[in-house]
C-alpha cells in the first residue's frame, strides 16, 4: 500500500508514515515494492506480527517516563516518590504488552473489517 493511501486513511502526514514504514521495516514487519502496485507490504503473514513488535518497532519512549531531572532528594517525598509509584506503573506497562502480545495484525484488520462491514481483501478508500 502506498504511504499516501495510509496516510489518507489516517488522516496524517504522508511522510509521518513513511517514517513509520522505515522503523518497521528495519524491524523486519514490512518491506517495500518499487512500480505499480508498489508501497509498503507486510513481510511476514499478518497472523504471525503481534501488537508487541510494531508497538516496540515503532515507539522510542517510555509509556510512563520520569522527568529527566530527579526530584528534589532533600525532600522525604521527593526521595520516595519514584519508589512508590514505580510498581503500580511496571505493573501497567506488563498488561499493556501482554495484551499487545496476544494481538496480531490479523486480529485488528478482521475487527476494522468487521466494524465497517466488509470483507478482506480491501480495495481502498
Amino acid at each position: 500500500m502506498r504511504s499516501e493511501d495510509l496516510a489518507f486513511s489516517v488522516n496524517t502526514n504522508a511522510t509521518f508514515i513513511r517514517s513509520l514504514l522505515s522503523r518497521l521495516q528495519e524491524a523486519g514487519l514490512t518491506t517495500s515494492q518499487l512500480g505499480v502496485g508498489g508501497g509498503a507490504l507486510l513481510a511476514k503473514p499478518p497472523e504471525k506480527i503481534r501488537l508487541l513488535e510494531v508497538y516496540r518497532a515503532v515507539e522510542d519512549s517510555e509509556v510512563f517516563a520520569f522527568h529527566r531531572q530527579g526530584p528534589n532528594e532533600a525532600c522525604i517525598v521527593g526521595r520516595n516518590i519514584q519508589g512508590a509509584i514505580r510498581p503500580a506503573l511496571d505493573e501497567a506497562i506488563g498488561a499493556l504488552e501482554a495484551r499487545l502480545a496476544s494481538t496480531t495484525i490479523a486480529d485488528v484488520a478482521n475487527e476494522v473489517a468487521r466494524l465497517g462491514q466488509f470483507t478482506i481483501p480491501w480495495q481502498g478508500c
